[in-house]
């Protein structure tokens, strides 16, 4: 069994202090293996983790309850009523017998055999509305029905359906040191081995622990050992006077009661001492998942976790991503703002909190069909997922743009790093397979403005006029009518399509305000070309062009420009110039898409 929804009303920032039973203030759909929350901080990550732990609680001993804090808040009036409902699919029939009374049927889609049937399965919808009524909390059951009411669960029955938690800020190293209530001798209680008995009622370690126990109380009691005289008669006299003459210490190692040998129990590496919190954080993961492992458990298999990433660096949150992957039998909630863990994830896995709602990016909610998903798998790296936690993006084809649109941001008084808008660089012209991720089924708005910067690849002639070539001809048409019909269906969304007025990048920054500039640059990439050297009165020759036309178009016979070095050294140049205004910039036609570019997103 797994969540396979979540929904809230006037849960904390999800409310609107109206109470329609009917509309919830969000729905969050959960896939049965997989889920990665992000957002921005304060998107409400936590407080779905929350909500789910307030109804189901954790194995850990620790207090969840409702506090007014939970209660939907417009600043002046808290709302009066909360509403948690947490509906379970996928449940067999093993699962199903511990909650008979409160199951209910509904159609569910299975793999039958290798086919996938549409059949009645057992359904069951747990269900906790909590009042606020005279500045305090009333006090409440989690109920459970297919009737929106339900009936009380019992706390048998809420055993099954306990969560494994890992909270955001773990002190791995506390939890894993032997003392009372250790949360290690908490989880290892609760597994099978330490609850099987003997034929003479006691755990093996009980009659271990026991005559560990003899042989130190032994020692202590042996009237020629320095135990004795040295320790045990000193106390035996102070212990007469305070006590009575009939009264004696005993040393030991206490109770043997299983429990009480649990807390002695420490987890560390073998042969290594003074473990780092990065280490101490995994350890303390991989003990918590041993409840989810347990072969004998019918209930739900459930492990959240928030900031997955805390003090891990990335090749370890790499490597547990990856490994969490392979459970296909357990259900993960995680949040996170590592770009590290979302690159490795399935897209479809992963949720987006935004604007008080969740945008989830499965098939069944985004634009993206299976050539995208496909490649996105492949080439939504580290440094591409950064697309996620940003407030917009301008997705570029290469290093060019990337290198130089920040620079030309500060000339136009705008900080992109400040105004937390990431650059995709996607290297080709596959950018429309990112900007669907932004694009919704239901035509609702991320409020995440993307702008794609594109070339038009219709190159000139040698001297700079363009009449395509007639190879070439039909192919920048199609183009030209592609990108057109794509600007079209962007219209009514965050996202916008620029195209360069001619060319490359290269072509129109030749061709713009700050064409001396580029020159320059360009001349000091490519010094060992005579076309590009300046002649005696300081300018350039006259077959400057020329020459530039056929490199950039990789004429046979010439080399190549190098744009990502003429970039460079152009961002360096544009950086030091003092002569070229913000007025020129914005009103130049050449430069015009890379200006709008980052106003749609700034």
């Amino acid at each position: 069994m797994y969540i396979s929804n979540l929904k809230l009303w006037n849960f904390r920032k999800y409310g609107s202090l109206n109470f329609d039973i009917e509309s919830p203030d969000l729905i969050v759909p959960f896939n049965r293996n997989m889920n990665i929350l992000i957002g921005e901080n304060d998107s409400g990550k936590s407080a779905i983790i929350d909500a789910i732990k307030l109804v189901l609680k954790t194995h850990a001993y620790e207090w969840i309850k409702v506090e007014e804090s939970d209660f939907f808040s417009d600043g002046n009036k808290v709302s009066e009523k909360l509403r948690i409902e947490i509906e379970f699919s996928g449940i067999t029939n093993q699962e199903a017998a511990h909650f008979t009374e409160w199951c209910g049927l509904k159609d569910e889609e299975i793999i039958d055999q290798g086919e996938k049937k549409i059949l009645p399965r057992p359904k069951l919808i747990l269900i906790y509305q909590v009042q606020f009524k005279d500045g305090k909390v009333i006090p409440t059951d989690v109920r459970a029905g297919m009737d929106g009411h339900g009936n009380t669960l019992t706390a048998e029955a809420r055993e099954y359906l306990k969560c494994t938690y890992l909270k955001a800020l773990r002190d791995a190293d506390s939890e894993l040191t032997a003392k009372k209530n250790s949360r290690l001798s908490q989880i290892l209680k609760e597994h099978k081995e330490f609850k099987t008995r003997q034929a003479n009622g006691f755990h093996e370690f009980e009659e271990l622990f026991d005559k560990t126990n003899s042989t130190i109380r032994e020692k202590f009691k042996q009237e020629e050992s320095g135990y004795n005289i040295n320790i045990k008669k000193v106390v035996d006299d102070f212990v007469s006077s305070f006590i009575g003459n009939d009264f004696q210490s005993s040393f030991d190692l206490g109770s043997t009661k299983i429990t009480n040998i649990l807390e002695k129990i420490s987890l560390g590496i073998v042969d290594s001492n003074n473990l780092g919190l990065g280490t101490m954080n995994r350890l303390f993961m991989a003990a918590e998942l041993l409840h989810l492992k347990k072969t004998d458990w019918n209930g739900l298999k459930l492990c959240m976790i928030e900031e997955l990433e805390a003090h891990l660096h990335p090749q370890a949150q790499l490597k547990i991503i990856n490994r969490l992957k392979e459970d296909k039998d357990l259900q993960y909630i995680l949040t996170t703002h590592s770009p590290n863990i979302t690159s490795q994830a399935d897209l479809k896995d992963i949720i987006v909190c935004k604007n008080n709602k969740v945008y989830p990016l499965g098939n069944d909610y985004t634009k993206l069909d299976d050539d995208n998903y496909k490649y996105l798998r492949r080439f939504l790296d580290v440094t591409k997922s950064n697309m996620f936690f940003s407030k917009g993006n301008i997705i570029v084809e290469g290093w060019s743009e990337e290198i130089l649109l920040p620079v030309l941001a500060k000339k136009l008084e705008i900080d992109l790093t400040k105004n937390e808008i990431s650059i995709i660089n996607v290297a080709s012209t596959a950018y429309l397979h990112f900007a669907k991720v932004f694009l919704r089924n239901d035509q609702d708005k991320m409020s995440v403005p993307i702008a794609i910067v594109t070339d038009l690849d219709n190159r000139p002639d040698e001297n700079g006029i363009f009449t395509p070539l007639e190879n070439e001809a039909d192919k920048v048409k199609k183009k030209q009518q592609n990108l057109e019909a794509l600007k079209t269906e962007l219209i009514h969304t965050d996202i916008t399509l620029l195209i360069a007025k001619e060319w490359t990048l290269e072509w129109c920054l030749y061709k713009s305000c700050l064409v001396s500039i580029f020159k320059d640059a360009l001349a000091k990439v490519h010094s060992g070309t005579d076309e590009f050297k300046k002649d005696e009165n300081g300018n350039y020759k006259d077959t400057f062009q020329e020459k530039f036309i056929k490199k950039l178009s990789k004429k046979e016979g010439t080399s190549p420009i190098d744009k990502v070095a003429v970039a460079n050294e152009f961002a360096d140049l544009l950086e030091k110039d003092v002569t070229i205004t913000k007025e020129q910039l914005e009103n130049d036609d050449y430069l015009s898409y890379l200006i709008n570019s980052i106003k749609h997103v700034c």
